[in-house]
């Protein structure tokens, strides 16, 4: 018999934990956020690591943006974690001493610490989970892990990653110490970076029209009370 979840079990699960309606834009974003994560968890290959998590909470962070009712979208994620049977507060911390450890190191140490070049004592499981990256000819890459990386990078040094050289020899010695497609982790950061502007410019949109509607009913309302 095979028990194993279905895209359609994860998303009901979802709307079952969080019955407030998503904005459709934003519920664009979150159902492939989800179908992405589902796709992974069924995966043999697939383990969870805190690179990934970092990767899970960046995208979310970066896409829902600017998310009304800001109350909502914790509710959201926790709702999005709990669907895959899987702990956001786990989530959370993990991406949270990666990023206190990111902004505390310069781009050398932390590019030579993620290609395996040197290794730093900070935290033992983060130190185990990158050795076993790298020693796993197995390990299922995705492109959560490449934002958790490209995060990573950004928090140690916001003008590396806008730097395309920079970033690209970056990349490039971090995919060959750990054994991953620099090809791979490349491509789904451009993907990743312009799916981001894209979304930044609906939203821009999305509230110039907004905007337009609201001083059009005030403009009505002004008109009737004179008339």
């Amino acid at each position: 018999m095979n028990n194993v979840r279905t895209v359609s079990d994860t998303k009901r699960t979802f709307y079952n934990l969080h019955t407030r309606p998503i904005n459709t834009i934003y519920r664009r974003v979150v159902e492939e956020l989800m179908v992405e994560m589902h796709l992974l968890s069924v995966n043999v290959d697939f383990g969870y690591e805190p690179i990934y998590a970092l990767g899970v909470v960046t995208a979310f962070e970066r896409f829902m943006q600017g998310y009304q009712p800001e109350r909502d979208k914790e509710s959201i994620f926790n709702a999005l974690v709990r669907a895959l049977e899987e702990d956001p507060q786990r989530y959370r911390q993990d991406a949270q001493r990666l990023q206190s450890v990111a902004k505390s190191l310069p781009p050398s140490e932390l590019i030579a610490w993620l290609s395996q070049q040197t290794h730093l004592d900070r935290d033992a499981e983060l130190q185990s989970s990158l050795q076993e990256i790298s020693k796993n000819p197995a390990f299922k890459y995705n492109r959560l892990f490449a934002i958790g990386v490209f995060s990573l990078l950004e928090l140690s040094d916001p003008e590396l990653v806008k730097d395309q050289k920079q970033l690209t020899e970056a990349l490039k010695k971090i995919a060959d110490g750990l054994h991953l497609s620099d090809d791979k982790l490349s491509k789904d950061l451009e993907i990743y970076r312009s799916n981001l502007d894209k979304v930044t410019q609906a939203l821009a949109v999305m509230s110039d029209l907004l905007s337009a509607d609201r001083k059009r009913r005030e403009q009505r309302s002004q008109q009737s009370s004179t008339s």
